[in-house]
């Protein structure tokens, strides 16, 4: 099989397994869960995304004019699908090996996951937060939201693990930032680059 038939019967499988939960997503929400289903095999998908109003039209506008993205990783970074992106105009950026970073994290004593959302609020442009593996990222974002200083288009909180995880999604999921959530522990770089790569492909076939 060629790969476009493989992803498109993919796709098939995971909707007839998905049954009535699928009847249950808008359109544009269901492409979200079922590209991160196809990324891991994990049906969860279907049942912990939370979408806040109307974010998944807003980060399609906002990829329409060519924001910013910023990941906590290098590995969701990676896993973005560059021409799809380069396309629209879309810069993908990761700081989290950048020199000036790992220094001003080791001054302050904070992890580098926070300096990187923090050096995102300082390019002064608009964009795109997409968090797969830090909640600490998640609790900066929310902080300089809260002071005024930054305000992502779209925050995709999927970071993974057991420290903190939980509470970091939480806060934004109580904030009215326009976000897209997996609630509980799961997550992780490649599902906060496939929720990316859903709603890049979403506004190719919009074109």
């Amino acid at each position: 099989m060629k790969p476009l038939d493989i992803e498109k019967k993919s796709m098939e499988i995971i909707e007839q397994e998905l049954g009535e939960r699928a009847s249950a997503w808008p359109l544009k929400e269901l492409l979200v869960v079922k590209r991160c289903i196809h990324t891991s095999a994990d049906f969860d998908y279907g049942d912990n995304l939370v979408f806040s109003p109307g974010a998944v039209d807003t980060a399609l506008d906002a990829l329409k004019r060519g924001v910013t993205i910023v990941t906590d990783t290098s590995m969701a970074a990676a896993g973005i699908n560059k021409r799809s992106a380069a396309a629209l105009g879309v810069e993908v950026l990761c700081f989290i090996s950048d020199p000036d970073v790992a220094e001003e994290a080791k001054r302050r004593g904070v992890t580098r996951s926070a300096v990187c959302m923090e050096k995102a609020a300082a390019l002064g442009r608009p964009v795109i937060a997409a968090v797969g593996n830090a909640p600490t990222a998640l609790i900066r974002l929310k902080e300089l939201a809260d002071e005024g200083k930054f305000r992502p288009e779209l925050i995709i909180g999927v970071p993974v693990g057991f420290v903190n995880v939980v509470e970091a999604k939480e806060m934004i999921l109580e904030s009215d930032i326009p976000h897209i959530v997996a609630k509980g522990r799961k997550g992780g770089s490649n599902i906060a680059a496939a929720i990316v790569n859903a709603l890049l492909y979403q506004v190719h076939r919009e074109m």
